[in-house]
């Protein structure tokens, strides 16, 4: 008895250990707009980098330690969008894409909260999806790459590269989201 009372007082669990790194990357949502405002995309790099790692760890610990919860399900997801909503506006800021683009991705964000908050489970992502957000990753850090880091020409290349991940990211959003309307129609038609 004694020892189910200590493990539920315990500071450190798993499930807030995995919890509060997703929400850390709420957290750094707003710094990261604030540095990119400012100009200061070398320390964006290390934030945004780090919201990733975090990304991945959270997703890491929750299937070691067979952790699910629906708030995590549900929280997850909306971590990501406000770590990367900002950065990504920031991009139409800078006239490195095109307003469209965005706000295609923002929709389909849209599509899927709403599309999970039906399930009780928060709703798995897919390959797709989580394919998406580590090639949205990818593809910010490459385009807001500081330009200070190496020659011009590396920078373009760097730049260049960013910008055709960014598009394969868009294609995959799409995708996604065209994959989950028919699987959605599917189940109601069932």
């Amino acid at each position: 008895m004694n020892k189910k009372i200590i493990k539920k007082n315990r500071l450190f669990t798993w499930p807030r250990i995995i919890n509060g790194l997703t929400f850390s990357r709420i957290l750094l949502g707003l710094p990261i707009v604030i540095l990119l405002e400012n100009d200061k995309n070398d320390i964006f790099i290390f934030l945004i980098l780090l919201g990733a790692f975090t990304d991945f760890l959270d997703g890491y610990f929750a299937r070691k330690y067979q952790y699910t919860s629906v708030f995590g399900a549900r929280l997850d997801p909306l971590a990501d969008k406000i770590l990367l909503l900002g950065p990504m506006i920031w991009l139409v800021h800078e006239n490195l894409v095109p307003l469209w683009s965005i706000w295609l991705i923002i929709s389909r964000e849209l599509l899927i909260t709403v599309w999970r908050s039906d399930k009780t489970s928060g709703g798995p992502a897919s390959i797709q999806g989580k394919y998406k957000t580590s090639l949205q990753f990818i593809s910010i850090i490459l385009l807001l790459w500081p330009k200070d880091w190496g020659p011009s020409y590396t920078i373009y290349i760097i730049n260049k590269v960013g910008y055709l991940l960014f598009w394969i990211a868009l294609l995959l959003s799409l995708s996604s989201a065209i994959k989950y309307i028919f699987n959605q129609r599917e189940a109601h038609q069932s």
